[in-house]
C-alpha cells in the first residue's frame, strides 16, 4: 500500500456516538474529493494507529497527548473543528459545562461541596483532567465531593443527573450544544452552574506514516468544505462552524494539567 495514494482512507470515531454521523458526513466529502474509499469505524484503541489499522482518527485531545508521548510518535495534529456559537470565538476551543437539575438548589461551584460528582472516565481531558486541575487551582481536592460516581459516558453522566442519581457533573459543551440542538426539552431539565475553560478541542489527527502530499491534500479538503453550503449546513447540525489547522504546540495545556494531575494524591472511586 502506498501512503501517497492510500487504497482506503480508515478514518475511526475515538470521540462520541452523538457525532458520529457528523464525522460520517465529513468521512463521506473526504472520499468524494480524493476519488478513493474512505471508510469510519468505531476505535477502541489509538493502538490502532501503531498496528496500521487505521490513518485518521478523530481524538479526545487527552488521547493525542497520551498517544503522542509514544516513541516513534504514531500520530500527528492535522485540523479541528471550530464550533458554531459566540462562546468559541471562532477558535478551535471548548469548555467543561458543570450541569445540575433545573430544580436542584445548587446555584453555584461552592454550593457543590459535600455532592454526588459524576464523571465519565479518568481518560476525559473535560470530565474528569480539567476538573481535577481545576480543583487543585482552588486549593481544593476531589474529596470536595461526597462521592465520585464513574458512569462510563458524557450522556450516562447526563442521565445520572437528571435521574437524581446524581448531583452535578462536567460535561464537554460540544456535546452537551448537540444534545441541546437535538432536544429543546433537555435545556428545560438542567442548568448550568460554571465552566471550565476553554481547552484545545478534541482534534482530528493523522497516521505519521502518510506522507505530507496526503496530509497537506487532507487539511485543505477539511478547511475549506464549510464553504460548500450544503455541507456547512451539515456541519452545522454538528455544532460545527469549520475547520482550521492546529498544531502539536497547541495541545501543551493539556500536557501540563495533565502532568499536574498525575503528581496529585489520586481520589478514592466509588
Amino acid at each position: 500500500m502506498s501512503y501517497s495514494d492510500p487504497q482506503t482512507l480508515r478514518c475511526a470515531n475515538y470521540l462520541s456516538p452523538l457525532l458520529h454521523e457528523t464525522y460520517a458526513t465529513i468521512v463521506r466529502y473526504l472520499g468524494e474529493q480524493l476519488g478513493y474509499p474512505v471508510s469510519l469505524s468505531i476505535g477502541h484503541s489509538t493502538d490502532d494507529f501503531a498496528h496500521d489499522l487505521v490513518d485518521l482518527g478523530f481524538l479526545c485531545g487527552l488521547l493525542y497527548v497520551h498517544t503522542t508521548r509514544q516513541e516513534p510518535r504514531q500520530v500527528e495534529v492535522l485540523a479541528a473543528p471550530v464550533l458554531t456559537g459566540t462562546r468559541y470565538g471562532g477558535q478551535p476551543i471548548y469548555f467543561s459545562d458543570l450541569i445540575v437539575r433545573q430544580g436542584s438548589s445548587y446555584a453555584s461551584f461552592a454550593d457543590l461541596r459535600g455532592c454526588r460528582w459524576a464523571y465519565n472516565e479518568l481518560a476525559s481531558h473535560s470530565g474528569w483532567n480539567l476538573v481535577h486541575s481545576t480543583l487543585n487551582r482552588r486549593g481544593e481536592t476531589p474529596a470536595y465531593f461526597s462521592q465520585l460516581l464513574k458512569s462510563g459516558s458524557h450522556l450516562r453522566s447526563l442521565e445520572m443527573v437528571l435521574a437524581g442519581e446524581a448531583d452535578a457533573t462536567a460535561i464537554d459543551s460540544h456535546l452537551l450544544d448537540v444534545l441541546r440542538q437535538r432536544d429543546p426539552l433537555l435545556a428545560t431539565q438542567l442548568r448550568v452552574i460554571d465552566v471550565f475553560g476553554p481547552s484545545p478541542i478534541p482534534p482530528l489527527a493523522i497516521s505519521t506514516r502518510l506522507d505530507i502530499r496526503t496530509k497537506l491534500h487532507l487539511q485543505a479538503l477539511l478547511t475549506t468544505m464549510h464553504q460548500d453550503t450544503r455541507l456547512a449546513r451539515l456541519l452545522n447540525q454538528g455544532c460545527i462552524e469549520r475547520f482550521v489547522t492546529v498544531n502539536d504546540q497547541d495541545y501543551l495545556p493539556l500536557r501540563d494539567m495533565f502532568d499536574l494531575v498525575q503528581g496529585l494524591a489520586q481520589p478514592q472511586i466509588s
